[in-house]
């Protein structure tokens, strides 16, 4: 399960959005292994539901949290579309290894280096889509993260019910050629909350004509 706390050694100074990505947090690791295993790892809702329990927390806890202090004392919960495991589709994965690093635009003037790993095609209520997904360079030199591929996505929903400036899913490099991609896990990038955080800004390409309707809503409608 991912969690918010910044590996600072390994990323930019100053209120960065973990390069739009989450970590794995030591401290946790024991008490995850426990509700993996209550709620069933390979179940794509009880998955949904630890995601939900996970995320929740990590904003309730001022260390993790990359709420500000005003949104932080009142916070009691982000929200969320109702869980719908048809959303949690299994995708064909083409990776794409000859691709250059190149320098993604993020919400401020840093710059986020990533490569196209890899191409994901699957099909939603019968409709087909194809996303790229991206490796970040200074992650992939370490021993924890070398696995972690980054997939930010756009759709219908925003503006309206999720963040503008649209979504992010964290996926890990799969053994075969297909990969499971659950949206009741996608999340907004930590610049939803505080401006101040620089996040990665959702490639063109990746924009789903399509509501995605299920993962975290815009941070509005918690407050509401």
């Amino acid at each position: 399960m991912r969690v918010w706390i910044v590996l600072v050694s390994i990323l930019m100074v100053s209120y960065g959005c973990k390069d739009g990505k989450k970590y794995h947090d030591q401290k946790t690791d024991t008490q995850e292994k426990t509700d993996t295993e209550a709620l069933g790892a390979d179940n794509p809702y009880d998955q949904a539901v630890l995601f939900q329990k996970k995320i929740n927390e990590e904003f309730s806890n001022p260390k993790s949290s990359p709420l500000k202090k005003k949104d932080l004392e009142s916070f009691n919960g982000l929200s969320f579309f109702p869980i719908d495991t048809t959303f949690s589709v299994v995708a064909k994965f083409q990776r794409t290894p000859n691709e250059q690093p190149f320098f993604m635009p993020t919400t401020t003037e840093r710059m986020s280096q990533e490569v196209l790993f890899g191409v994901v095609s699957f099909e939603i209520h019968g409709k087909a889509f194809k996303l790229n997904v991206y490796q970040n360079l200074q992650l992939r030199e370490t021993e924890e993260f070398k696995d972690y591929l980054f997939l930010p996505f756009s759709d219908l929903t925003n503006e309206e019910e999720t963040y503008g400036g649209g979504r992010y899913l964290d996926l890990t490099i799969p053994k075969g050629d297909f990969i499971v991609i659950n949206f009741n896990k996608a999340y907004n990038p930590y610049c939803a909350y505080d401006e101040k955080y620089s996040c990665p800004i959702v490639p063109k390409e990746n924009t789903l004509d399509y509501a995605i309707t299920v993962g975290v809503k815009d941070f509005k409608n918690s407050k509401s």
